[in-house]
């Protein structure tokens, strides 16, 4: 099994490409299934979630080519094969859920595995086939399986949704475009990802208003054609490698990035005294100070602070000056890096859904286990920041979710390596 070393050496300095968004594009991907005219996809991140995603489209008979180095995604599912997605792909990738809204709209089945994914959670699915239900779908589960049944298709209705989910308002938003008559999605999520697969829809032929908004409506058209979309870029990536140079000093421009993708990091990057500029090409981020302030932090949905930066943002509040709290309120069991962080001289102390921080002048270098996608690039940002070494394991997780994550730090002046498993 792979393994990542990092070696802390100092400010960096340069520039880092930001690929297309991995959950755009795990989205954007299941709409090919709503046509039987292709779908070209161009930004696509290169990863192993979009590889299994390949695999799972292709199990259903779509086409799926990639093309450009595999930044370009081709498809077509003019004749669909099957209407089973397996248990043994869709156990590798919880975004698996998401050609199930897509299938039963086009043709009014469909089988899908319970799907599976980083172990963060419950993440349960009732809310997808809630909202599957509302637009007049037949669900049953057995044997691990939903079987969903709409035999004189789907039809328009109103989802409210209790809380604030992504996935099921990407797979009501995908299944509402063919359903007969006109849909209304409340409390809807607002993510860029949301307002990405809107506009390649509407591209398609869909009739969409209010995405990027609590509530989004659609009206039903009886097919949709090809298109071409760019994938939005990554925010996630985005905020990611914007911590590299807030934790080990320098400057460093990120390529392609945009400051409304990640408003509410940026806020709190501001309060711990980095400076984040737009440029002509993207953001270039550095510290204002030599040491970074403490300051709290509340994941939310979108347009809050991202989950998904969480683990990340833990990393830099390690070396703070002062006491941070983090509150997790997306998913629960998320401060599994906590734990690894602590191997390298951290302070934190976790109860329930908060973690508070103490600041240290310096970690330090260890052997340390990634346990999820985010948990593993944390653990690389504070190795990156560390006296010493820090061998990072179980890294397969990273590859679900970071492109060239060792190329690009070291285009930067980062020393760090990828040690193959012999």
């Amino acid at each position: 099994m792979d393994s990542i070393l990092v070696t802390g050496n100092g400010p960096l300095s340069g520039q880092i490409p930001i690929a297309g968004a991995k959950n755009a594009c795990l989205t954007l991907m299941p709409a090919t299934l709503l046509s039987d005219e292709p779908l070209t996809l161009t930004n696509a991140p290169r990863l192993s979630d979009i590889r299994t995603m390949t695999a799972l489209l292709g199990s259903l008979g779509a086409e799926v080519s990639t093309l450009q180095d595999g930044k370009v995604l081709a498809m077509s599912s003019h004749d669909l094969t099957s209407h089973t997605a397996d248990y043994d792909i869709v156990r590798k990738m919880r975004a698996s859920i998401l050609v199930l809204g897509p299938m039963l709209a086009r043709d009014g089945q469909a089988v899908v595995s319970l799907p599976g994914g980083c172990a963060i959670g419950a993440r349960p699915v009732d809310l997808h086939l809630r909202a599957l239900e509302a637009l007049g779908a037949q669900m049953e589960l057995k044997d691990g399986y939903v079987h969903a049944r709409a035999p004189g298709g789907l039809k328009g209705g109103r989802i409210d949704f209790p809380f604030v989910s992504v996935g099921a308002t990407e797979n009501a938003l995908m299944a509402a475009t063919l359903a007969k008559g006109t849909t209304v999605i409340g409390n809807a999520a607002r993510e860029p990802e949301i307002v990405d697969l809107a506009a390649c829809l509407v591209k398609m032929g869909a009739q969409i208003d209010g995405a990027g908004t609590g509530t989004i409506t659609v009206q039903g058209v009886e097919r949709l054609h090809g298109a071409t979309h760019p994938v939005v870029t990554d925010r996630i990536e985005l905020g990611t490698y914007m911590l590299a140079p807030a934790i080990c000093g320098g400057e460093v421009e990120l390529l392609g990035g945009r400051k409304a993708l990640v408003g509410a990091f940026c806020d709190k990057l501001d309060e711990a005294g980095i400076e984040v500029t737009e440029t002509e090409r993207g953001l270039s981020v550095k510290r204002r100070e030599d040491h970074v302030k403490a300051v709290n932090v509340t994941t939310e949905p979108f347009p809050g602070f991202p989950t998904d930066l969480q683990a990340q943002m833990m990393a830099l509040l390690c070396t703070a000056d002062g006491v941070s709290v983090l509150e997790e309120t997306i998913f629960e069991n998320r401060f599994m890096h906590a734990p690894e962080l602590m191997r390298m001289g951290a302070r934190i102390d976790v109860h329930g859904g908060h973690a508070t921080v103490t600041g240290v002048a310096q970690l330090k270098g260890a052997p340390v286990m990634a346990t999820d996608l985010r948990a593993s690039v944390s653990l690389i940002l504070a190795g990156l920041a560390a006296a010493g070494d820090t061998l990072v394991s179980r890294v397969y997780h990273l590859d679900r979710g970071y492109e060239h994550v060792v190329g690009k730090l070291r285009g930067v002046g980062a020393r760090i390596e990828r040690i193959h498993a012999t």
